[in-house]
């Protein structure tokens, strides 16, 4: 396992879209022309970032060998995993430019939803980096009784935050910016939840602030480290944990939505157990869609990277949503 400083940046600190510049072409390209002229394209984009990013290239090409060899799956190799990711931006852009059709969509698990909002109980809705979770913000904006707030670190991508917000300016609306979580934030939260709405957290990247409180977990056959703050969240919201997973499988886009817990205790004394029992439980569940869709997981950094004091129990609630 590398040790390099390189190795050891954090995810925040990296722009993960540097090729965003070219986004811009590339959709309008999309826009006039199609699909296919699109990909035409989009090899040239992505051959310069694949040659000159090399932090992303090695972290794509680790994390696609450990799916071969925890599954015996034949996956393809870092050519298609980053183009897998351009098409997830566009599909973004083609999202909250009104060009993306939603009628293809498959729900698995929406009654476990429905029946959160009958109740009105809401909720903290654990998501990750795999797929499209912009489907389900666009998708929740269709309903008046759906409301969520989105938790997120972003300033490593703000240039494509700018490219949205100008082809939707309601792109931007329900997101929250949080590096650390305050008492007057969970105050707000508390009160959102109170009125039967839900929190989205991200629970596949590490904390932002400083702290590495972390719970580590095996994922794709190796320990891993996996934030703890959506379940903390959880406890402190004293609310409902669900989980959000979005993969195209077979040119079919599904949304799968999943109960998690009725609600979070921390006794004192089993803390740190509880909160490594649920990260371990959340890390099988992506690793078992992260699976069948492989290419569509996007962390292009060193994700196996344990903290250098090991894993510890979470003191803050500190985390990423979709940044």
């Amino acid at each position: 396992m590398s040790t390099s400083s390189d190795s050891r940046r954090h995810w925040a600190s990296i722009d993960e879209v540097s090729f965003v510049a070219g986004m811009r072409f590339l959709f309008w390209i999309c826009r006039v022309f199609g699909r296919w002229p699109f990909r035409v394209a989009l090899y040239p984009v992505l051959a310069w970032y694949v040659l000159t990013q090399g932090r992303a290239r090695r972290a794509s090409r680790d994390y696609l060998r450990r799916v071969r060899a925890h599954t015996g799956q034949p996956v393809p190799g870092v050519l298609a995993h980053f183009a897998s990711f351009g098409e997830n931006l566009l599909d973004k852009l083609l999202l909250w430019g009104g060009l993306y059709r939603l009628d293809g969509v498959r729900f698995h698990g929406a009654d476990v939803i429905e029946n959160a909002i009958a109740r009105g109980t809401g909720g903290v809705l654990v998501c990750s980096h795999l797929g499209n979770v912009e489907l389900t913000r666009l998708l929740s904006r269709q309903r008046n009784d759906i409301k969520s707030t989105v938790l997120v670190h972003t300033k490593h991508a703000q240039a494509f935050n700018r490219l949205m917000g100008k082809l939707n300016p309601e792109s931007q609306t329900d997101l929250l910016q949080v590096t650390e979580m305050t008492p007057a934030t969970a105050m707000m939260l508390s009160e959102r939840i109170g009125r039967g709405e839900f929190v989205v957290i991200a629970g596949d990247r590490v904390p932002v602030s400083g702290n590495e409180h972390v719970a580590t977990a095996d994922f794709m056959g190796e320990p891993a480290p996996f934030p703890v703050g959506p379940y903390l969240l959880a406890g402190i919201l004293q609310c409902p944990v669900y989980l959000l997973f979005t993969v195209c499988v077979n040119g079919v886009t599904e949304v799968h939505i999943e109960h998690f817990s009725d609600g979070v205790r921390l006794p004192r004394r089993e803390r740190t157990a509880a909160l490594a029992s649920m990260a371990q439980d959340y890390a099988a569940r992506l690793e078992h869609h992260a699976a069948r869709a492989p290419l569509q997981w996007f962390n292009f950094y060193d994700f196996w990277q344990l903290p250098e004091s090991g894993a510890t129990e979470g003191k803050q609630v500190n985390n990423d949503a979709t940044g």
